[in-house]
């Protein structure tokens, strides 16, 4: 079985009203305006051209400043630590950690990701943390030109790596994410927490047979 993870909000912490609260305090000095504001940044179709890789970090940082009415100094800090600030979730790695172990026992599952991840934080998580090398490959949007949910980022990681959909399971944070892979075939586990992924993703990996005393 191929198992395939988001990172965002599943294998690393994303918390961006948290971020917000932090350097830009004046504009998210309550829980609803700092709320407002992170979907007004990182819902916005600059910010989702600079996932796709289509525009730069200065441009989205001057165009969010511009459009927002917002103070460059803090987008500047904000947008420039976001790779440091994506910290692992311990429970899903040691998960994840569970299904390395089991794929170099039996090789009965194979491990990819699929991020919407803009370039310089996905080569942030590549130096910073050593687990990304358990993958068998993956996909950041940033490199690639194309962001969830569209199906061709989809695809694109089901052709370079032969992945059957019927073989093939999606863990995501987002509904939307999570319905985009089931219209291709695969199967979608909408991510709550690490315990109820793990009897989630149970019902889709090959039983093992209990060893023998």
């Amino acid at each position: 079985m191929n198992v395939v993870f988001d990172f965002g909000a599943v294998l690393f912490t994303w918390r961006p009203a948290d971020l917000l609260r932090l350097h830009l305090p004046e504009q998210a000095d309550t829980p609803e305006r700092s709320q407002a504001l992170a979907t007004a940044i990182f819902h916005h179709a600059d910010w989702l051209d600079f996932d796709r890789g289509v525009v730069e970090l200065e441009q989205v940082i001057e165009r969010t400043s511009a459009r927002l009415q917002l103070p460059r100094s803090g987008l500047d800090a904000l947008m420039g630590v976001i790779g440091e600030r994506l910290t692992p979730m311990t429970d899903t790695v040691a998960l994840l950690h569970d299904l390395v172990q089991r794929r170099d026992r039996h090789g009965d599952v194979r491990l990819f990701f699929l991020s919407n991840m803009p370039e310089p934080y996905s080569r942030v998580l590549e130096q910073r943390h050593d687990f990304l090398r358990w993958f068998d490959g993956g996909v950041f949007s940033g490199d690639v030109q194309l962001i969830k949910p569209d199906p061709a980022i989809f695809e694109l990681l089901a052709q370079r790596h032969d992945l059957q959909p019927q073989r093939t399971v999606f863990i995501d944070d987002l509904h939307t994410n999570v319905q985009a892979a089931r219209e291709l075939g695969w199967h979608g586990i909408h991510f709550q927490s690490a315990q109820q992924l793990a009897g989630d993703l149970a019902l889709h990996l090959p039983a093992r047979m209990p060893a023998s005393s």
